[in-house]
């Protein structure tokens, strides 16, 4: 089978990535084999093979937000991010299996979607409608599912207002969620094709800053700089989340003016399955509209490319004949 692999981490302008032919993977106990019909590409693929999200194994397949078909039934599924945890620590039997320490994640610790078939615990993968094109779900399963708990995080009270900083896959499912419960939404981005799809999708502003004080606000951009303004945009009692699995440093805060008055930042660390399923059943419910931008599988390293080079306007997707 045709598949990527993360040859040496390194800017992009590198070439990280190598096209490979490799054997179909056997699936082992609990598993099933899924011949891919589409994979999103997103920002934690580009950290991975840069280098700035160290891999855990040589020469990985990157690909976490899989649409496919299970080989032998033809059943349609999802596979994303989380792909098993041990079921038995003190998180686990919490429900907060996002932060199990023996968690594993697809296209990190195992091979994933950026190929023509991909291995996946049968307990992990997400059942998907057959009346969909694959390249229009395949960013429900880590922008829509981590954007979703990224909204829970953050606080947001109804009828409040959100700030959205960056505006990219996740950001653009995020904001119809938000905006479908009745918030006020408001982009930060310095792209002029994103500012045009914030509007479009509803937000109220796009921008440099946003144009009134914030209830809440989600942190998309892996740019520890933002934190500050982020922080000193939100009201009284407001909450900052930071989604992601990479950011670079954040400079030196200052109490007063960015955390004083109950201000709370907090970490998206992964989803749990209920996430997944939760988003999943909206989604299908009231279908986002999704901004796909489709990739031949050969093009997996001109779709990182262009992801690093803030050229993809939503969400670049793989798909696989």
């Amino acid at each position: 089978m045709r598949a990527w692999v993360v040859r040496e981490p390194g800017p992009i302008a590198s070439g990280p990535l190598e096209p490979v032919e490799r054997d179909v993977p056997e699936p082992g106990p609990g598993e099933v084999l899924v011949r891919v019909e589409a994979c999103g590409v997103c920002r934690t693929d580009l950290h991975l093979a840069e280098g700035d999200l160290p891999p855990r194994r040589p020469r990985t397949t990157p690909g976490h937000q899989v649409v496919g078909r299970v080989e032998g039934t033809g059943r349609r599924v999802g596979v994303a991010w989380l792909r098993s945890t041990c079921g038995t620590c003190r998180y686990c039997r919490r429900g907060m299996e996002n932060l199990c320490p023996a968690s594993a994640y697809t296209g990190w610790d195992a091979d994933g979607g950026f190929a023509e078939y991909v291995v996946a615990p049968e307990d992990y993968v997400y059942d998907l409608p057959d009346d969909v094109p694959a390249e229009l779900l395949a960013p429900l399963l880590c922008a829509g599912i981590i954007g979703y708990r990224a909204l829970a995080r953050c606080d947001l009270p109804p009828g409040g207002r959100l700030g959205i900083y960056g505006f990219g896959a996740s950001a653009h499912l995020t904001a119809q969620a938000a905006i479908a419960r009745g918030a006020t939404v408001h982009a930060v981005t310095r792209s002029a094709a994103s500012r045009r799809l914030a509007l479009e999708l509803g937000a109220a502003s796009a921008g440099d800053r946003p144009p009134e004080p914030l209830d809440a606000a989600i942190l998309f951009a892996p740019v520890g700089d933002l934190v500050p303004p982020a922080l000193e945009a939100l009201d009284r009692g407001g909450t900052l989340a930071i989604a992601g699995i990479h950011l670079t440093d954040i400079p030196s805060l200052n109490y007063e003016r960015h955390l004083f008055q109950e201000r709370t930042v907090r970490s998206v660390t992964a989803n749990t399955r209920a996430d997944g399923r939760a988003y999943l059943e909206l989604a299908t419910a009231h279908p986002p509209r999704v901004s796909a931008v489709p990739y031949p599988l050969e093009a997996a390293g001109r779709a990182l490319a262009d992801l690093a080079n803030d050229q993809v306007n939503g969400a670049a997707v793989l798909v696989v004949p």
